[in-house]
Order: C-alpha cells, then structure tokens, then sequence
C-alpha cells in the first residue's frame, strides 16, 4: 500500500498529539569542501553557508563583525573576512579573523559572473530574453544582494530572501544589529511566513534535485518554497521585471514601516501574494519528483501556506509591526469535527515518551474551501483550498519533551515513528515504519471503503518504544 500521494491536498485531517518528538529541524549545512577563492590561513573562526534562491552560484561573499558603540548602538565593523564567491552548489566557506565569539553580518552581491538557478515551476521569466526552464540557470542583474547574520559560535549562516528581510528588519532596532534584534527579526519573519521556530537557520535545499538530497525535513522544504515564490512573482506579475525589483519593493516596506503589506494595494508586494504563490510552487513540484516520501512532504507544505494564507489576514489585522507576531501554529482545519481524546500516561517501565493523545477525524462532508467565517477561498482569487481524495486521510501530531517516566527527552533521542492502522481498533494490523524524525504529518492513502483507525508510537535511539497514542478514525 502506497502511503504518499504523487499529488494529494487536504479535506480531511486526523491530528495525533502523541508520544513522538520533532528531532533534526535544525541541522546546519555544511559548506563545500572547495571554494573559487582560497582561503587565508590565519587564525580566525569558519563561517560557511549556502546562498540560496535557488542555487547562485558565483556570488561575491563578505562578512563583517558586528560591534557596539559606547552608546550600545552595533554596526558592522571594518572588512574582517577576504571575499569569497559561492561555489556551484551555492555554498561559501570564508574566515573571519579574531576568535568564535559575537555575531557576524554576512552580504552576498551578484555581477556579471553570477547565475542562479531557476527554482519555479516551470520556468522563469526574464524581461526582454527568453524564459529559463526549471533547473537551469539564469543570469542575475548587478543590483541583486542578499544578507544574513549570525552568531559566530554556530559558524555557519545562510543567505535568502528571508534572512534578507530578517535583517532589513533588525535594522529598525534602536539598538541597530544587535544580537537581541536580530533574534527577535529572524523569528517575526519566520512567524509571518507560518514557518517553525529556527526555520531561517536550516539549510535551504536545492528544489530542483530533490530526489538527490535524500532526507529533508518538511520544514526545510517550507523555507525553500517561500524563497522560492519571490521569483515566481516575476512570472506572475507585470509590475515586476526582476527579482530585485521584488526585494526591494519588501525591504522599502520593512524600513518604512517594520512588516509587509497584509493583502496588497495594487502597488506593493504582498505577505499574501507570496504565500499563495508558494502554496502553488508546493503543489506544481509534486510533478518533478519521483520520491513518494518527498512528494508527501510537499502536500504536507502545500497544505501549510493554504492554511497561513487563509488566517494572515486576521493574524495580522491588529498588528502595529510585524516583529510583534510570533507566528501561530495550525494543527487542524476549521469545520472539522473531533472524535475526542484524553490524556493518559503509560507505565514507566519502557523508558520512552510520554503517552499522552488526543485525536481529531475531519469530516468527510465538510466544504472545501472555506475559512472559519464561512467566506469561501475562492473569493480572494488567489488560493484555492485543496482537497484530501475520498480514499486516504492525513495525520499530524506533536511532541512531548519528556519520557513516560518524567525524565526529560531530547531532540536527538528520537530515532523515528510508526503509525498503525486498520478497519477494527482492536486489530490495527498494517503499520508505517517513518525513519525521519523531523517528519510530523503523513499521508495515507488507497484505503478502501468503511472506517480506518490510526494511532502511532515514538521509537528512540535505544530501541525502546512508546505505547501507542489514543486511536483516531475517519470514514472512508
């Protein structure tokens, strides 16, 4: 039995609070072993990282430290790194002199040598030039930067149209760059994007060879769509020619007035136009992978930026600035009915997660579509909410921080899940072995007719396992 649609959106949601833990949502990418620049060995500290949107490949790379004044005021500081340009897979590795402590600005600037790889699907338009196919690379005008910053004992920063506008954003602070600022920036524009806490610090894959990468998180998948939906604007719009067009347009917006424009006025970029363009970029790269676990991963993400295009608006409504916005979490969709759930714990004997459940089963009937107002999706022409097929169910759930005994569990403890099903809840005789910690929802699919039952455990790295979470249903 297949488990992972090719290309599969969402009605129906079956959500499992129980005993698994998100583990690997914030590994660092290592930079490539050789660069186009070579490097200074004096001592110093690494800084490595990637500039991605989608790959670009012989960027000019250069960090500053970031100090304060005597008034607390920080800036960057003189030239502190030799310049290096960004390797074919978009990776840098500079040194930056003094010792591995503070933070760092990071600037990434394109000329005439530098190319990026299109990430839309299925092209990318260029103004006066012929369109670039998915994949292959397309010159970048000499206006085009990217920066990021970061604190120098993690050593490795990456460069995006996000960490472009977290900065942007940092500015604004009384203090200027200071560390404070930009944790608090980093984490706004995680939130206005409804990506998970520390996504802006997970290496962006390459969206054009998923099937290459192996494993990779849904959550590092959200943040390469989202960058990637500043260029598909360019497609989508005849008010931009490039994508620096669009950068600038967000970061004027950010410096003026410390967010971005909620739903547009004809003249800006907007927080929904991006959402909703990464929503179709989620959907549209469901056809370029073979991988069934990566294509399921990407329903997973479409399912997300249709979620946060449908509540932004009221998120944001109220909101002086955009760093007031810590992001909200969607674990359901609205018109759904629970088929209810307890807490429970389970003996603490074995050593695994704590087994507290809770479940909720979408019901079958509801219109797709609709937000919690009852205003359909389609009005805003935008997004449409896309629909779970009558014959499989998606299951999402959360992670508890300790053990069944009280102890604490860490993130890197968990070695994986199993989802169990079947049609009798006394006999859940087919299971999903998921070796990938930091996946939390998953789709299962080809069911046939009448009520399936689904419940999961948590296994750790010791080979110990949880007992099963409270068993949820959905009616085929």
């Amino acid at each position: 039995m297949s488990y992972c649609g090719k290309k599969s959106s969402k009605q129906g949601l079956l959500i499992l609070s129980a005993s698994v833990l998100l583990s690997g949502c914030f590994k660092d990418m290592t930079a490539s072993d050789s660069n186009t620049v070579a490097q200074s060995q004096e001592p110093g500290v690494e800084v490595a990282g990637a500039a991605m949107k989608g790959v670009i490949q012989q960027g000019l790379v250069t960090a500053n430290r970031l100090l304060a004044d005597k008034d607390g005021y920080y800036a960057p500081d003189r030239l502190a790194a030799k310049p290096v340009l960004t390797a074919d897979d978009g990776s840098y590795d500079l040194r930056l002199r003094g010792k591995a402590d503070g933070w760092a600005l990071v600037e990434l600037q394109a000329d005439g040598s530098t190319r990026m790889i299109c990430d839309v699907v299925p092209r990318c338009d260029q103004t006066g030039a012929k369109a670039v196919a998915f994949g292959q690379p397309m010159p970048l005008d000499s206006q085009f930067s990217l920066r990021g910053a970061g604190d120098l004992t993690m050593e490795t920063v990456h460069l995006t149209p996000l960490t472009h506008l977290a900065v942007t954003l940092a500015e604004r602070s009384a203090n200027g760059l200071s560390p404070e600022a930009l944790s608090a920036a980093y984490q706004a524009v995680e939130g206005w994007f409804g990506l998970s806490a520390g996504a802006l610090r997970l290496a962006p894959p390459d969206l054009t060879r998923l099937d290459d990468l192996g494993s990779i998180s849904a959550d590092a998948l959200q943040v390469a769509i989202t960058n990637a939906a500043f260029l598909a604007l360019v497609n989508d719009s005849t008010r931009w020619n490039t994508i620096s067009e669009v950068l600038n347009n967000l970061t004027a917006q950010i410096a003026t007035n410390g967010r971005i424009d909620i739903m547009g006025d004809g003249v800006n970029v907007a927080l929904a136009d991006l959402v909703s363009a990464a929503a179709l970029q989620s959907s549209e790269l469901q056809a370029t992978v073979e991988s069934s676990v990566i294509s399921q991963k990407l329903v997973v993400v479409e399912y997300r930026n249709v979620q946060r295009f449908k509540t932004i608006a009221d998120v944001y409504s109220d909101s002086d600035t955009a760093v007031a916005d810590s992001g909200d979490s969607t674990t359901g969709s609205e018109g759904t009915t629970g088929s209810g759930g307890s807490d429970s714990t389970t003996d603490t004997t074995s050593g695994t997660a704590e087994g507290s459940a809770e479940g909720q089963v979408a019901d079958s009937t509801d219109t797709a579509g609709t937000d919690s107002s009852g205003d359909t999706v389609a009005d805003t022409g935008t997004v449409q909410e896309p629909t779970i097929p009558a014959n499989a169910a998606l299951l999402s759930w959360t992670a508890p921080l300790t053990r069944e005994n009280g102890e604490s569990l860490s993130m890197g403890e968990i070695a994986g899940f199993e989802v169990v099903y079947g049609t009798n809840p006394d006999n859940l005789d087919q299971s999903l072995a998921i070796g990938d910690a930091s996946v939390d929802e998953i789709l299962v699919d080809e069911l046939t007719a009448g009520t399936w039952y689904f419940a999961m455990r948590t296994l750790d790295t010791d080979g110990n396992r949880s007992r099963l979470s409270e068993v949820v249903y959905k009616q085929i």
